[in-house]
């Protein structure tokens, strides 16, 4: 994870989540989003609330704007997302937009899936996105 000026602006992976987050050296914004991101894989935490700054092209900005209005527990296809974000053809465009996303699970990309539902495409593995998936699933309600 990376910070910047109160920001978080980089998560690409949280395998190497302090175990402690007393005797960690991170930042304010650093503790606070593991400790979500702790809650979260727990199935205590539906929502962030963590500043974020995701640098991109200005269709990855639409694209992830997207990705965080759909509801937590549920999914929208890329070509979804390609029309909410003004451009109905541009479903493997949204795919590359999710590849270059800075900061996974605070903007959902994982919730992205294929037309016909199946788990296509993520920066961590599609076991990843069928972890995070079902913990959603499992606790939405």
């Amino acid at each position: 994870m990376e910070t910047e000026n109160g920001f978080i602006v980089s998560l690409r992976s949280v395998a190497s989540m302090p175990r402690d987050f007393s005797q960690s050296s991170l930042d304010d914004i650093a503790l606070k989003a593991f400790s979500q991101l702790k809650e979260y894989f727990n199935g205590q935490r539906k929502y962030f609330d963590l500043p974020i700054k995701a640098e991109g092209s200005p269709f990855c900005r639409k694209v992830w704007q997207q990705l965080r209005k759909i509801p937590y527990g549920s999914t929208a296809s890329y070509s979804d997302i390609a029309s909410l974000a003004g451009n109905p053809k541009a479903a493997r465009a949204v795919g590359r937009a999710c590849n270059k996303n800075p900061v996974l699970i605070l903007i959902p990309c994982h919730r992205v899936v294929g037309k016909n539902g199946n788990l296509t495409g993520f920066a961590c593995g599609a076991d990843k996105k069928k972890l995070l998936l079902d913990i959603e699933i499992k606790t939405r309600s």
